[in-house]
């Protein structure tokens, strides 16, 4: 019982070192790769941008959508409601 405690504990330890090992550090980028990934970067900004100005078309127009349909609920429910003489 005790060697079997003793081999899990040097096992762990063993299989810790590895958990913290350190991934070496990339090469540097030549010229050629770093305007890939400037060209890269300015494509995504722009496709964000696009997107961004769509998301804003879409909600307006949701918006505007939401407000037609509850501007005829209050006008059919709002002015029965507000001349009850009306009714009469």
């Amino acid at each position: 019982m005790m060697k079997r405690a003793a081999l899990m504990t040097i096992a762990l330890a063993l299989m810790a070192g590895t958990a913290w090992a350190r991934l070496p550090a990339p090469p540097p980028m030549n010229d050629e790769q770093k305007l890939k990934a400037e060209a890269a970067k300015t494509k995504a900004a722009e496709d964000a941008k696009k997107e961004a100005g769509l998301l804003a078309k879409y909600q307006d127009k949701a918006a505007d959508n939401y407000k037609k349909g509850q501007g005829k609920a209050n006008v059919k429910g709002g002015s029965a409601a507000a001349s009850p003489k009306a009714r009469k």
